[in-house]
Formats: C-alpha cells, sequence, structure tokens
C-alpha cells in the first residue's frame, strides 16, 4: 500500500482569521436579529431604568460593521492570497469537469455515491454553495441593512444616501425590505448548520482533513488517492 499524499498548506492565516470573525459576527446578528424580529417581553419597572433591546439593536449594529469590514478584507485577500482564497468567488461555472464534480459531490453526500474525491481546496459543491449562498447572501444582507439602518439615521446620513434611497423604492417599502433581510437570514442559517455538519461528515469519511485544516490551514490526507482539483 502507498503512503498518503504528502500534506498541503491551503489556508492561509488571513483566510482562517476570516473565517472564525466571520462565524461569530453571523451569529451575533443571527441571534440578535432574531430577537429584533421576535422582541422578549418587556422588563418589569420604570422604562428608564432597561436598555435590553438597545443593547441588541447596538450588538446587531457592530457585528453588522464588523461583517463589512471581515468581506472586504476577504476580498483583498482574494486577490492578494493563493489560488484557494479566490475559489469561493470566481467559481468556473462555464466548465463542464466542474459540474462534474458538483453532481459526483451531490451522489456521494446523498450515500449514492461509493467514495468522494480528493480537493486540495473546497469541492465543486462547496464552491457553489458558498458562493451563492454566502459571499452573494452577506451582500444582500449588508445592502438591506444598511438601507434599514439609513432610514433610522435619516436622509442626511451617508446610509441613506448609499443604501436606502434607492434600495426601499426597488423594493416597494421598508417592510417588504425588513421580510426579505429576516428571510435570507434563515437561509444563511440553514446553510451553517448543513456546513457544518458536512465539515463534521467529510473530515471522518472522506479521507481528507477538514475541521484541522481550516485551524492550522494545512490539508492531509488518509490515502494516496489522486486529488481532483483541476476544475
Amino acid at each position: 500500500m502507498s503512503a498518503p499524499l504528502a500534506p498541503v498548506y491551503v489556508y492561509e492565516l488571513p483566510v482562517r482569521l476570516w473565517h472564525a470573525v466571520n462565524a461569530l459576527a453571523i451569529t451575533v446578528l443571527a441571534v440578535s436579529g432574531y430577537l429584533i424580529a421576535s422582541p422578549i417581553p418587556s422588563p418589569v419597572g420604570e422604562a428608564s431604568e432597561h436598555f435590553l433591546m438597545g443593547y441588541i439593536r447596538f450588538a446587531h449594529f457592530a457585528a453588522g460593521y464588523v461583517l463589512v469590514i471581515g468581506l472586504l478584507g476577504r476580498l483583498y485577500w482574494a486577490y492578494a492570497g493563493n489560488e484557494h482564497a479566490r475559489q469561493i468567488f470566481f467559481p468556473p461555472l462555464l466548465q463542464a469537469h466542474f459540474w462534474d464534480g458538483v453532481l459526483q459531490e451531490v451522489r456521494w453526500y446523498a450515500f449514492i455515491a461509493k467514495a468522494p474525491r480528493h480537493y486540495i481546496g473546497h469541492n465543486p459543491l462547496a464552491i457553489l454553495a458558498m458562493h451563492f449562498v454566502l459571499v452573494w447572501g452577506s451582500l444582500f444582507m449588508i445592502f438591506t441593512g444598511f438601507a434599514l439602518y439609513g432610514e433610522g439615521e435619516g436622509q442626511g446620513s451617508w446610509q441613506y444616501a448609499l443604501f436606502s434611497s434607492w434600495l426601499l423604492p426597488l423594493f416597494g417599502d421598508s417592510q417588504t425590505v425588513h421580510t426579505w433581510h429576516h428571510l435570507v437570514m434563515w437561509f444563511i442559517v440553514c446553510f451553517v448548520l448543513i456546513h457544518i455538519y458536512v465539515a463534521v461528515r467529510e473530515d471522518k469519511l472522506s479521507g481528507q482533513s477538514m475541521l484541522s485544516t481550516i485551524v492550522n490551514g494545512w490539508r492531509t490526507f488518509k490515502d494516496d488517492k489522486p486529488v481532483d482539483d483541476a476544475h
């Protein structure tokens, strides 16, 4: 039996830091956003002595800015980093081999295929999901979030000028923006849950590291099966 493939350095430090910060920001945004949409019962006592919803809103806004700054930094690193840093931003949608890999991963996740393919970076299905749900979903949440934020800040704010002034009329009214902002949040939450499940499953069954790779950056393999990153 041949020796396993040599470890490969995949995820550079900025990518790993962004992954951790982004995960924390999304968690805070999801929890605080849910509480903003479905507020908890009012605390007993004088209203002036309580600022609970104010703190929740502050946490939501602060995490939103962290999400924006993190995404801008991640976009820069897609340019400055290695080829794996660019995968989720530029999926090769016109390549037949890419879609063959997507179908193979679907069959593997559905327990139809007997074995997965090895990839140094993300597999094609992961690239597809991260691009359309995580990247575009985050951009949608940022734009609609700033549109709603600018409505509160007023017409003289930069948030209103850059986002509210055209997004609110585009959707019809702010309530519709609220509804879509809330709905897409649930899409992202579902994606995160599936992402965690798949990462743990692949770490155990695929023959290559997943969880440790996003911590230390190195992809390790348990066998000598060739990689299939030619997409």
